[in-house]
């Protein structure tokens, strides 16, 4: 804002200065005004910028859960997570990379069942966490020796074998879903809980055109994974947790497509069978998580 002037005492002009231009000193430069306007836009980006930076600074992040989410398949693992297999490219490590998050443990391992969770990851839970994932239930209902079955045995052994897992599904799983996701919101009760499913392994529309398992095969282990899924989903929903579904993302990235998201059998590392890539993580994983995790 100016300051007011006084009217100078009227004078009879000077020949040699018109009255109608003015002293160069009261000339205002217009770079001047381009430096303060970017100047103050500089200053309002920072101030606007300040609020989301300081919120997201402010979450206290836990991963729990299996091989889904420690990463196998994914490769690069970490030494010091032995046999737990932990990846820098699976979707919590990712997510932390890239949410800066006040802290970030990392509980999550391969091979890990209800019971096993329950009793060596949920120490890192306590009052001030605010984000909880979690992938849970396939080991408990035996998928990964299921998928050994189909690949190494019959049709009708693989069918048999997952018809097994289903009923364990169905009769045993949501308890111990009820477990350990009891324990989480005991331990963590201000966290937001975000529950992660498994996706769909084969395409079947491309099944006819693709080596390796029967189309029989491959359909039974498709109903076997949507019967675990609805399992996650139901349990999620009676604790008021958040469920985000990863099979839409890995539609068109499953084995038999292309551009598969999943490792199909790796006999020269078995555990990767069947686990999502590096791909997969980022491209599949870390999306569904990321927008689960905003609330």
């Amino acid at each position: 804002m100016s300051r007011s002037r006084r009217a100078p005492p009227k004078e009879e002009p000077v020949p040699s200065r018109p009255r109608h231009v003015r002293h160069p000193r009261h000339v205002r430069h217009p770079r001047l005004f381009i430096a303060a306007g970017t100047l103050a836009a500089a200053a309002l980006g920072l101030l606007a910028a300040a609020p989301a930076a300081s919120a997201q600074s402010t979450v206290s992040y836990v991963a729990l859960g299996d091989s889904y989410s420690s990463g196998v398949g994914a490769g690069n693992y970490t030494s010091s997570s032995g046999s737990c297999d932990q990846s820098p490219n699976a979707y919590p490590q990712l997510w932390a990379n890239a949410n800066a998050p006040a802290s970030f443990v990392n509980e999550t391992c391969s091979g890990a069942t209800t019971s096993s969770v329950i009793s060596s990851q949920l120490g890192a839970l306590n009052s001030g966490t605010s984000l909880v994932s979690i992938t849970v239930g396939g080991n408990d209902v035996g998928f990964s020796s299921v998928m050994e079955t189909c690949v190494l045995e019959s049709t009708s052994s693989c069918v048999s074998a997952v018809d097994n897992s289903e009923s364990e599904v169905a009769n045993q799983l949501p308890g111990e879903l009820n477990s350990v996701l009891g324990d989480i919101k005991a331990d963590a009760p201000s966290a937001r809980v975000v529950v992660l499913d498994y996706p769909q392994l084969y395409d079947l529309s491309k099944s006819s055109s693709c080596i390796g398992l029967s189309t029989t095969d491959r359909t039974a282990l498709n109903q076997g994974a949507s019967e675990l899924d609805s399992a996650v989903q139901a349990a999620a929903a009676r604790y008021g947790d958040v469920f985000a579904d990863v099979q839409s993302q890995f539609a068109g990235h499953q084995i038999c497509d292309s551009s598969s998201w999943l490792h199909s059998v790796n006999f020269l590392d078995i555990d990767e069978s069947y686990h999502p890539t590096a791909s997969g993580q980022s491209g599949g994983y870390l999306p569904v998580f990321t927008a689960a995790a905003k609330g």
